[in-house]
C-alpha cells in the first residue's frame, strides 16, 4: 500500500510537520505513526517539491538537526517540550 493511502490528510500533514521539526526525532514518528525513518524519507520525497525535499534531507543530515537520538543530548528523555502536553500515543496530537 502506498504511504499516502495509509494515512488521512491530517495525519500526513502531522507527519510532515514532525519531520520538518529539528527537535522531533524519527523515533517520535515511529512511536506515533509506526513509520520508520526510511518510510518517512519516501513519504517526504513523494509529498514535497524536489527542491524542498533536498533542503529537508540536507538539514536532517546536518549538525543543526537532532532528528536522530544519537545526536541529541542524552539528558533529554522526552519527545516534546516539557511545557507541552504529554504524548499519549494518539496518532494526532491535540492542538
Amino acid at each position: 500500500m502506498p504511504q499516502t493511502e495509509r494515512f488521512t490528510e491530517r495525519e500526513l500533514d502531522r507527519i510532515i510537520e514532525m519531520a520538518w521539526e529539528d527537535r522531533t526525532p524519527f523515533e517520535a514518528i515511529v512511536f506515533q505513526f509506526d513509520l520508520a525513518e526510511k518510510d518517512v524519507i519516501k513519504l517526504m520525497r513523494s509529498n514535497l517539491k524536489e527542491s524542498s525535499f533536498k533542503r529537508w534531507r540536507k538539514r536532517v543530515n546536518s549538525g543543526v538537526s537532532k532528528k536522530h537520538l544519537k545526536k541529541r543530548n542524552p539528558d533529554i528523555q522526552r519527545f516534546k517540550c516539557s511545557r507541552q502536553r504529554a504524548i499519549s500515543g494518539n496518532k494526532i496530537s491535540k492542538r
